[in-house]
């Protein structure tokens, strides 16, 4: 990376960890309790170019690239991680799969509606009944005339019932071959789409969630994206950045939890004195901050190789596993170091604590990471 790119970079950091700390910061705990998405607070960050920092400026994007992203997601990570996982699941699946995979008229239809934040974005693989499983998608989009009509649901979509538009796919020929999976733009005002249950989780509260249902929902031949037959592997390319993009997230809960144990082990005394000078304490702070390194360095590596170009499978897949632990380890390790406080909602620990399982979840869970890794690695 150049001088003026690595300044770049900080700059946006900078910008974006102000932000967050003073528009966000002071908020976390009341939102966290009523289970509320704050859009207001998502449009703001449209207005500063954070819904669309991928994609280039003719589309009214940043024009920035993956570096900057992922510090993007670190910083939003490291004060609230519902609001990171908003930000990432808006650009690195829906915008993305539509400028990835649309033509210029999808493009220029919506991407200037969700780079400027005037809507957020959805994107639907997950069903009830295909989770790890894509390739068992459920739903149905059945040609109509020169359209579709989709029938099915969606469950655990992110912006389900705060966006304006949702990627989704559904099966487009009989079987259960993941070739015969399509992908459709579909807007969330069409009569034919309803929200369903809104998930009540133990973390990621900030988080829109909830599941979508296509009822005889008709849409035009323009809301094909790309070829019948192609969203899987559509689905999958998109991954691959996602993934890189949860492991920043995870990257920003962690970095949220140490420092919180940090500062925490500075200021608590005990036997007379701050319970940081005790080796028990010290020995997991620098384990804490040795993991956090690497699962960063990991991060940074897959986002470098996707700004020049290469494919990410297998590094997308490392940097989302080890960073997603990482993250679970380094919450849990503050929590135990905090004591008895860190099982209060007063501190922060708990709230990092609970985020932090999702990433292990969520785009691909551990185990789907290692079996892609191991796939990478076997050529099989």
């Amino acid at each position: 990376m150049s001088e003026a790119d690595a300044e770049s970079v900080t700059q946006i950091r900078e910008m974006v960890r102000a932000f967050a700390r003073t528009e966000i910061g002071p908020h976390v705990r009341a939102w966290d309790e009523e289970s509320r998405c704050p859009v207001d607070v998502l449009h703001r960050l449209g207005e500063l170019g954070i819904l669309g920092v991928i994609f280039p400026e003719e589309y009214g994007g940043a024009g920035l690239d993956y570096r900057h992203y992922v510090a993007v997601i670190e910083e939003l990570g490291a004060v609230e991680g519902g609001v990171a996982l908003t930000v990432a699941a808006h650009n690195s699946l829906c915008t993305n799969h539509i400028f990835k995979f649309g033509d210029d008229a999808q493009r220029r239809r919506w991407l200037p509606r969700l780079t400027s934040g005037e809507m957020l974005g959805a994107w639907g693989l997950t069903e009830p009944g295909a989770g790890s499983d894509a390739g068992g998608t459920r739903t149905v989009a059945e040609r109509d005339g020169g359209g579709w009509v989709l029938r099915g649901s969606k469950n655990f979509i992110t912006n389900a019932s705060v966006g304006g538009v949702v990627v989704a796919m559904a099966r487009t020929s009989p079987g259960t071959d993941h070739r015969g999976i399509s992908a459709f733009v579909v807007p969330l005002d069409n009569p034919g789409v309803s929200v369903g249950k809104h998930e009540d989780k133990v973390g990621m509260r900030l988080s829109d969630t909830a599941s979508l249902i296509f009822d005889d929902c008709r849409v035009g031949p323009d809301a094909l994206l790309g070829e019948v037959g192609d969203g899987f592997r559509q689905a999958m390319v998109v991954l691959d950045g996602g993934r890189i993009s949860i492991a920043a997230l995870s990257v920003g809960i962690a970095r949220g939890a140490f420092e919180a144990a940090l500062d925490y082990a500075r200021q608590r005394e005990q036997f007379g004195r701050p319970i940081a000078s005790f080796q028990a304490t010290r020995f997991k702070l620098a384990d804490m901050a040795t993991e956090l390194d690497a699962a960063r360095l990991l991060t940074e590596r897959a986002a470098v190789a996707k700004d020049a170009g290469e494919t990410t499978t297998l590094m997308s897949s490392q940097a989302k596993l080890y960073a997603s632990e990482v993250a679970v380890r380094v919450a849990e390790q503050g929590v135990q170091i905090h004591g008895g406080y860190g099982y209060i909602k007063e501190y922060p620990a708990e709230k990092f604590w609970r985020d932090s399982k999702l990433c292990t979840i969520g785009e691909g869970t551990s185990e789907i990471q290692r079996l892609v890794i191991a796939r990478e690695l076997l050529g099989s």
